[in-house]
């Protein structure tokens, strides 16, 4: 299978944020970031892989954990400075051991308004 690499926007760092998101139902489960060589590696073995920004190296998601992600579509954004990363998640995407990394709230914020309203 030959790898489709569209025209990407990355970062000065080098770096595309990858928004992952559960294949099945759509929930967000986490962000990370790819440099060009995890997205080839993500691409070529079906796994999620991303570079750290703190720890400075590659790392594929579930590896110490067993939480895999097993990819299933990569799209990205109107602009070609985001990715969009669809997987199907085994076990917690968070390294809290939550189910997804959002989980916290800002609280509030208006909520209130519909188009109706304006």
């Amino acid at each position: 299978m030959e790898m489709e690499l569209p025209e990407l926007k990355f970062d000065g760092e080098g770096l595309i944020p990858a928004i992952v998101q559960d294949h099945e139902n759509g929930e967000v489960l986490m962000l990370a970031y790819m440099d060009r060589e995890a997205l080839r590696r993500t691409l070529s073995s079906g796994r999620t892989w991303f570079w750290s920004r703190s720890r400075r190296e590659y790392w594929c998601k579930g590896e110490t954990s067993g939480h895999r992600q097993y990819v299933r579509r990569i799209r990205y954004d109107c602009d070609g400075d985001a990715l969009l990363v669809e997987v199907l998640q085994v076990g917690p995407a968070c390294h809290t051991g939550k189910r997804s990394c959002f989980f916290n709230e800002i609280r509030g914020a208006r909520t209130d308004l519909s188009p109706e309203s304006q």
